[in-house]
């Protein structure tokens, strides 16, 4: 499974090269060319490392790793700066980024850097409690995504998604009632979050539409219940 990688460059041109020569080197990147556009791609994929230029159109890098950070702790933030003064680089560390590669730098040194940080990533998450096998599909808690029996085909869930479905896979083949989902999901019991719920519920059955044993079946005036195939 490719590493994907969140690339913001507002330019262009070194964003194109920059992609290029990621994607030769086996990862899957997603190029933004700016922080507001990046912040969109970010809430709606996971990512497994944020490589962020610091002077960017509609919101800078540093904003951007702020607001990053605030929604996940986890994921290593490396800025691209030209920026070479001391407390730019102090700046960039302090909205939590991991580490920061000055312009021009080679791509063989990125990519050594890449490597060092996703390493990390990985040893914390040997421990395996978070992967759920669903018939022929694996939901990796912890990366957002639901992965194929081969490993190669993945979807990626919104957070809010990936919380519904951990708590279906905790509690496989029984009738969950609409309330207890509520409040162990959402946090309370409340009609316009229930509809929320049915939105987050439809989205899942198009996911397990490649796997007709998955079945996520609505029991009318109680709640759901998750079928799925014994292991």
């Amino acid at each position: 499974m490719k590493a994907r990688i969140l690339l913001v460059e507002d330019d262009q041109y070194i964003g194109a090269v920059t992609k290029k020569r990621l994607e030769e080197a086996g990862y899957d990147v997603v190029h933004s060319i700016d922080g507001q556009a990046a912040w969109e791609q970010f809430q709606l994929r996971s990512f497994d490392i944020c490589l962020l230029d610091v002077v960017m159109p509609k919101k800078d890098g540093l904003e951007l790793a702020q607001q990053i950070r605030e929604l996940n702790d986890l994921v290593p933030i490396l800025f691209l700066t030209s920026k070479n003064e001391r407390e730019d680089r102090i700046a960039g560390l302090q909205t939590g980024a991991d580490d920061y590669i000055s312009k021009p730098f080679s791509m063989q040194e990125l990519i050594l850097r890449i490597e060092v940080f996703l390493k990390r990533t990985m040893s914390r998450s040997k421990d395996k409690s978070h992967l759920f096998a669903i018939g022929k599909l694996t939901f990796d808690y912890e990366d957002l995504r639901l992965y194929s029996e081969t490993g190669e085909v993945s979807i990626s869930l919104t957070q809010k998604e990936a919380d519904l479905l951990k708590y279906l896979c905790n509690n496989p083949n029984k009738t969950l009632k609409r309330e207890d989902i509520l409040s162990h999901v959402w946090g309370k019991d409340d009609y316009f979050l229930g509809r929320s719920m049915d939105v987050f519920i439809t989205k899942l059955r198009k996911h397990f539409k490649s796997d007709p044993q998955i079945k996520l079946e609505t029991v009318h005036g109680v709640g759901f219940r998750f079928n799925i195939p014994a292991k």
